[in-house]
């Protein structure tokens, strides 16, 4: 049995899971519980940092390989009627079984059923069956082959119509496929640009102080500190010390299920991926950035400035876009192609040439 996410994600586009928004609410509201941009990016930033940090080089502690897919996969089914197949599709979800949903909603659907994630997974597996015990309700819109499920009190239409062929009821499975991957792609890029945008921040709040005590104001280098240092965003702190850039954040997430790893299962560079993308700081930037090329880092200190790339951790699937930014704080974005997978995590300097377009500040 296998765990659902990203399917499960397109249920409510603009809710994340329980863990996400209990870990946002930590961190980016205050007292009166008011909500604020800039906490919002930094919260963004920390839960990046955590697939980051958690991840490379170590393994997320919940998160398992994304699995092969099974050669022998189960034919999809049909049924005598809509309320025959959501019944199925429920029963699939809930008992969170990938045989049982790829036989429910058809070939091509394991590509986008789940994420690898399990502490989200879990939290959207049951979000999904929450809103459902709510309300589903099946809408025909005048259709006698065609019907859409309408989960939760708002109706949220589920991404995979139901079509009535000569066996009876089925799943559209390649609609559904496209219509996930659009929601997805679309939500993932905006929360890369946003978590773009809550890197600089943290950053910029990090060089406000000498974190080594060496007399150099410096960026930090990387995510997570390494243990009795703070020369990443994040550090444990002690009752009444100010707490580090990320140190709000990772501690209520850990709170919620999501811990270092072990060495085992190591990933490929840039973590795993956070709502779809994978992100790598850049210490230099090239002739194209403003200013001209030189290095971030001096006398092993980077003191010159900062960067960020983030690209989409399955091109075309979970993102399209490549996007990056520096200390300027202003985000551009390029469709690297095919070749998305190799090209950008080689990167080891920003330099947006005049291909790359401004989307974000």
């Amino acid at each position: 049995m296998t765990t659902v996410h990203e399917f499960l994600d397109t249920m409510n586009l603009r809710s994340r899971s329980r863990a996400s928004r209990a870990v946002l609410a930590a961190v980016a509201t205050d007292a009166s519980g008011s909500w604020h941009p800039r906490a919002l990016r930094l919260a963004a930033t920390a839960a990046c940092a955590l697939a980051l940090a958690f991840a490379a080089p170590h393994a997320h502690a919940q998160a398992a390989a994304r699995p092969a897919p099974a050669k022998n996969l189960p034919a999809q089914k049909t049924y005598a009627s809509p309320e025959d197949a959501a019944k199925a599709l429920y029963d699939a979800v809930k008992s969170d079984d990938l045989r049982s949903i790829y036989a429910v909603l058809g070939p091509g659907s394991g590509a986008v059923i789940f994420s690898g994630d399990r502490v989200a997974d879990d939290a959207m597996r049951n979000d999904l069956v929450s809103s459902w015990d709510k309300a589903m309700t099946i809408d025909r819109s005048g259709s006698d082959t065609k019907a859409t499920l309408l989960v939760g009190p708002n109706g949220t239409p589920f991404p995979f119509p139901l079509v009535q062929g000569a066996g009876g009821w089925r799943f559209d499975a390649k609609a559904g496929a496209e219509e996930v991957i659009n929601r997805r792609i679309g939500e993932n890029e905006f929360s890369a640009i946003e978590v773009c945008l809550a890197y600089v921040d943290a950053q910029r709040e990090y060089v406000l102080r000498d974190r080594d005590r060496d007399g150099v104001m410096a960026y930090a280098q990387k995510f997570l500190s390494s243990p009795g240092r703070k020369d990443g965003l994040y550090w444990p702190t002690a009752a009444g010390e100010p707490p580090s850039p990320l140190g709000p954040l990772v501690g209520a997430a850990r709170a919620q299920g999501y811990a270092k790893g072990d060495a085992a299962s190591k990933r490929s560079e840039g973590g795993s991926a956070f709502h779809g993308y994978r992100y790598k700081i850049l210490t230099r930037q090239g002739k194209d950035a403003r200013g001209g090329a030189y290095d971030y880092i001096v006398n092993g200190k980077m003191i010159g400035g900062f960067a960020l790339v983030a690209w989409p951790a399955r091109y075309g699937v979970s993102g399209v876009m490549t996007f990056v930014c520096n200390h300027d704080g202003v985000v551009f974005e390029k469709d690297l192609g095919s070749r998305t997978p190799e090209r950008a995590p080689a990167m080891t300097s920003f330099n947006p040439d005049s291909t790359w377009r401004k989307t974000g500040s």
